[in-house]
């Protein structure tokens, strides 16, 4: 059998097509983040003008004529917009972008048009932004950036083009140099009070989350989704975890099926304006990093004793403690929080504000009316008729389970008498039900409840599978109690989270193991989640504010933009200066020898006897000899011999000892060039 030769790329292709190859690999790292902003045509559209291109390529075929790309682009022009209704905005400009870059690579024909390419990758590059400023996105366009330069270039290099690895090594430095000037301008462009890439009315829409109604089954949706829904970094120490309630939106209209947002009072039932929190215990305080979740409510552990202040937004909060904002919350925000999780809330609240949260719809659920008429007969105190449910929830066979039977028009009824098995959504709507029917006002709160420490940077994680829903009930003298009858039933949801409570497999359960039984693939996740954050803390979160408290602590006072814009270019002027300095001392030295050619060919020219671009050292000393020169005899002489040396020490045998630095002999040979200079000029 004959051995296999393996030939380099290079061998087989040739530098025009490596060239290209690599400007298509380029392209597609720049067009891979695209692909899930754009309709699936334009992906599919982009995929087959890159495969094209790489089978001409490869194939060393000649580029398509116009007739075909014409019709081509003539088509595009109109998808574009079928698809978005407009020409104007950033999905419809980015689609077109994305079909312009694809298209301009098939008519190829010249140098600029690779600089009309790399142009193009450079700027559709940043419109990545528009749509994610996470950290894996800033490490591709990194990636991206250099691999662009190295095509670059790859197509500058005229003759022998250095290796790829060379020229992966130039393009990073390249990189390298810009950076610190990258720092400055970040550190001291004049900042915008919200986020800087975007449009009015494109901000990025918020992951899926919590809603402000509740239906069975919505949140138990949640759990599936490792998302993450905020941090928390700690201040004061950690509360236990079963204390980790994090009130997000109050649920007290119920119409059968669902739970909603409870309406303004009325004239009738006025709702208590004043919310009166009694402390039992020490404060904690914490400052909360949240997502886009395009909601306008505020999580925040339960109590909170102060509305956060959150840049951008004007926040509030109602008499049934929902912090909430004047807009939806369309990016990562960032604020101080101060709570109390053992307090008694509005203990003195008057019965006349209690009756919204009596309501039952008529005509759902008799059964249970029927046994809280039977609970109501055998107690006349609310304490033990709460106990004595929960009890119930405790001792008969209910089910924790992220997969509940389906339930019908009476869907408490069926819960409670029959199926017994849901998840918190069932519990804590089946419970308020049950308090309502026996005359104690209640309602349901819905967020997250506990969450995970990630021991790499000690912020706590509350992910989106975090999501539950308790109950809250109002006994005299006590105010507002909150009792989850989740607990009741599976305490592990409490202790551990949802979807170890739940027992179910799968990637979900990976993030809620004990610490010490995590896998490495677990813990390379936390110190990527880390770095991350990180990166949302430092990097995303340098809002004006930070930008203040930098060049207050460093002696300026007012931080106007004609200060920082002076502070800006100064700074940037002295660090590009400091990059350029090593620069400047790494330039190779000129060449002793070729400077004394260079004098001589000056004074010649001065002589009226200029060295022509195309003659080399013997053609010009010809014609310095020539007959009708007007050098004297004793100049052609000093002339010929200084031509004779220079001649053999740059071309001959002496070339490598007239270049060789600290060699006796380059020495010698210096001072003899400069003596026939002297005597030739």
């Amino acid at each position: 059998m004959a051995p296999v030769i393996l030939t380099p790329v290079n061998a087989i292709l040739s530098r025009d097509k490596v060239d290209t190859l690599m400007l298509l690999l380029a392209c597609c790292l720049v067009l891979a983040p695209h692909a899930a902003h754009v309709a699936p045509w334009i992906t599919g559209v982009a995929v087959f003008m890159l495969a094209w291109r790489g089978w001409i390529t490869f194939r060393g075929n000649r580029m398509p004529p116009r007739w075909i790309l014409a019709p081509i682009a003539l088509l595009i022009v109109p998808g574009v917009y079928a698809t978005h209704q407009t020409f104007f905005g950033r999905d419809a400009g980015v689609a077109m972008l994305v079909l312009l870059l694809t298209c301009k690579l098939l008519e190829m024909r010249a140098k600029r048009d690779l600089f009309v390419v790399v142009c193009l990758c450079f700027f559709l590059m940043l419109t990545n932004l528009f749509y994610s400023q996470s950290f894996p996105t800033a490490v591709l366009m990194v990636a991206a950036t250099v691999a662009i330069l190295t095509t670059q270039l790859s197509y500058q290099y005229t003759g022998v083009v250095p290796s790829l690895k060379r020229r992966l090594k130039l393009a990073n430095t390249i990189v390298a140099l810009a950076t610190p000037l990258m720092l400055v301008l970040f550190l001291l462009f004049p900042r915008i009070q919200g986020p800087l890439w975007g449009m009015p009315g494109e901000a990025p829409g918020g992951r899926s989350g919590m809603s402000d109604t509740m239906s069975p089954g919505s949140i138990a949706k949640l759990t599936m989704s490792e998302e993450i829904a905020f941090r928390a970094n700690f201040i004061d120490p950690l509360p236990p975890r079963p204390a980790l309630y994090w009130r997000g939106v109050v649920l007290g209209a119920y119409d059968g099926r669902t739970w909603r947002v409870q309406p303004a009072g009325s004239a009738l039932r006025p709702r208590q304006s004043s919310i009166t929190v009694v402390p039992k215990g020490p404060s904690t305080r914490y400052q909360v990093t949240m997502e886009a979740n395009g909601q306008p409510w505020l999580y925040a552990l339960e109590v909170p004793q102060q509305v956060p202040d959150v840049a951008g937004y004007t926040t509030s909060v109602t008499p049934d403690l929902q912090l909430r904002t004047s807009q939806p919350i369309s990016r990562r925000i960032r604020y101080d929080v101060t709570s109390v999780v053992n307090f008694a809330l509005q203990p003195d609240q008057d019965q006349l504000s209690l009756q919204d949260w009596l309501d039952l719809p008529p005509g759902f659920n008799p059964e249970t009316h029927a046994y809280a008429a039977q609970l109501r007969r055998s107690s006349d105190n609310n304490a033990t008729l709460l106990q004595a449910v929960l009890t119930q929830f405790r001792t008969q066979p209910f089910r924790y389970t992220l997969e509940p039977p389906i339930l019908g028009r009476h869907s408490v009824d069926d819960f409670l008498f029959r199926t017994r098995a849901g998840f918190c959504e069932h519990y804590a709507g089946a419970f308020v039900v049950l308090m309502r029917a026996l005359d104690i006002p209640a309602r349901v709160v819905t967020g997250y409840q506990g969450g995970q420490i990630n021991p790499v940077d000690n912020y706590l994680t509350v992910r989106q599978s975090d999501a539950h829903a308790w109950a809250e009930v109002w006994l005299r003298g006590r105010g507002w109690v909150r009792v989850d009858p989740t607990a009741a039933v599976a305490p592990e949801r409490i202790e551990r989270g949802a979807t170890t409570a739940a027992r179910q497999p799968g990637f979900g359960g990976l993030m809620h193991l004990d610490m010490g039984k995590l896998s490495l693939l677990s813990l390379l996740n936390l110190r990527f989640e880390a770095l991350g954050n990180g990166w949302n803390q430092w990097v995303l979160n340098y809002t004006p504010e930070r930008q203040k408290s930098l060049l207050q602590s460093l002696g300026f006072e007012t931080t106007d933009w004609p200060t920082l814009t002076i502070v800006m270019i100064a700074v940037g002027s002295l660090v590009m200066l400091i990059t350029a300095v090593p620069l400047l001392g790494r330039r190779a030295p000129s060449d002793p020898v070729q400077n004394l050619y260079a004098r001589l060919c000056r004074d010649m020219a001065r002589r009226g006897l200029p060295r022509a671009a195309h003659e080399g050292p013997r053609a010009y000393l010809e014609r310095l000899r020539a007959a009708d020169s007007p050098l004297p005899t004793g100049k052609r002489v000093a002339v010929g011999s200084f031509m004779a040396l220079y001649e053999s020490a740059r071309y001959g045998a002496e070339s490598r000892t007239a270049t060789t630095k600290g060699n006796p002999e380059r020495a010698r040979l210096i001072r003899q060039l400069t003596l026939l200079l002297a005597k030739s000029t």
